[in-house]
């Protein structure tokens, strides 16, 4: 590894090294008890999590020792794996927290979804840098779709609707490669319709949309290609409204009801589904501009805020290092991510750029999603914060999924 060394990317691997301690300092704040003790004792999070972080370095050696070109041969066998590894979770999984989504090994478990993130990502990268791909064409459209569509259609049943959600990230790299816009369109439209439909109803949503529709309509009367698609989406954007209720009422479970109800305002439950989120922004708000000080949050000592070392780690910070630490954990993610987007876009193999495209993509949701779940802008669902949140298949996921990347861009040189 040493040969090649000056090829990596040091800049993506000193923020990676950062994020990892300072989210391992939170953690052992959110997890610290009446009593302290080494900051190794594996009874603790903390020093489980000092574990799974000495052995990402053990990882991080062999992604960068192996060959680059074994990921873009091998990237349909790890796929498939990871198919077969979700698939067996029905059969071998063990049930934390009502989602069958582990497997017990002793006393450590592993989350296969974690893992299935990159693998996804490896596949994707070689169907559409395969020379007979055309993502504008169809039947390829329709063949990538199902490539990022059934890892996520075993992960939702688990259940974990918040690991599936990620995979809307992989549509990041298909509008690079040059996937039309209007899927995107029609996804943001669907989800804001969803959402005004429940905040003012059916009948003004429905309404507003024919008034927007109608302007768009007389400015396009010469195109008629244009006037057709309105009215096709007009229509169906009137059906949606008119079937929210029915889907919200009858598909989502009461919790995800709750939680949208919270979000959306329509309802306040501090002490119920919604305690999680208000006892997160009450840490978050208590830090002021430069927080209490490590160890010296009063809700975060007092474990107010459940799971607060894993998807609610964020709200440690805020109460802790208060807004201005706050800011600069939101600033290294922003670093990190331009910075695999300057290494994507100097890629030249489509392959390489692809998976990198990925990666961000992958990075960005999780990134945009528990932050906002934790300021309370969003619903609760189980994102971790990449390496920052507890937890050793979710550190050991972002970290394969980062290092193979940081491996293919050393390898740019080569084509």
């Amino acid at each position: 590894m040493s040969r090649n060394s000056a090829g990596f990317d040091w800049i993506s691997i000193c923020i990676y090294l950062v994020l990892i301690l300072f989210g391992w300092a939170n953690i052992y704040s959110a997890s610290l008890g009446t009593n302290t003790g080494s900051y190794f004792d594996l009874d603790q999070p903390y020093g489980k999590q000092a574990l799974f972080i000495g052995l990402s370095i053990f990882l991080i050696i062999i992604i960068l020792s192996i060959e680059a070109k074994f990921y873009q041969r091998f990237s349909s066998v790890i796929y498939i794996i990871s198919l077969l590894s979700l698939a067996g979770l029905f059969v071998f999984g063990k049930t934390i927290s009502g989602a069958t989504s582990w497997y017990a090994f002793g006393g450590f478990s592993l989350q296969p979804s974690e893992f299935a993130k990159f693998a996804t990502a490896l596949a994707l990268a070689k169907y559409l840098s395969d020379i007979q791909t055309n993502i504008r064409k169809l039947s390829h459209q329709v063949k990538a779709f199902i490539i990022i569509a059934i890892p996520a259609i075993l992960i939702v049943p688990q259940p974990d609707p918040g690991s599936a959600l990620v995979y809307a990230a992989f549509f990041f790299p298909l509008y690079r490669e040059g996937l039309s816009g209007f899927y995107l369109v029609t996804g943001i439209s669907a989800v804001a319709v969803f959402i005004m439909t429940l905040l003012v109803g059916p009948y003004w949503v429905s309404g507003g949309v024919f008034v927007i529709a109608l302007m768009i309509f007389l400015r396009k009367r010469k195109k008629r290609p244009g006037r057709i698609l309105i009215s096709i989406f007009t229509i169906v954007s009137i059906v949606l409204s008119f079937s929210v209720n029915y889907i919200f009422e009858n598909v989502f479970e009461q919790r995800h009801r709750d939680r949208f109800n919270i979000v959306l305002g329509k309802e306040v439950d501090s002490r119920g589904i919604g305690y999680n989120t208000n006892q997160s922004e009450i840490a978050i708000g208590s830090g002021g501009w430069l927080g209490k000080g490590w160890t010296e949050g009063t809700q975060t000592k007092g474990h107010f805020v459940p799971e607060q070392h894993t998807d609610y780690i964020f709200s440690t910070v805020g109460e802790e290092w208060g807004f201005m630490g706050s800011a600069m954990v939101v600033i290294l993610f922003v670093l990190l991510m331009i910075r695999l987007l300057y290494m994507a876009e100097r890629q030249r193999n489509q392959f390489h750029r692809v998976y990198g495209y990925s990666v961000i993509g992958i990075l960005f949701i999780h990134f945009l999603v528990n932050i906002g779940m934790v300021i309370g802008i969003f619903p609760t669902v189980g994102i971790p914060l990449p390496f920052f949140s507890y937890g050793g298949s979710g550190l050991w996921g972002f970290t394969i999924l980062l290092f193979i990347f940081i491996k293919l861009d050393s390898d740019r040189l080569s084509y």
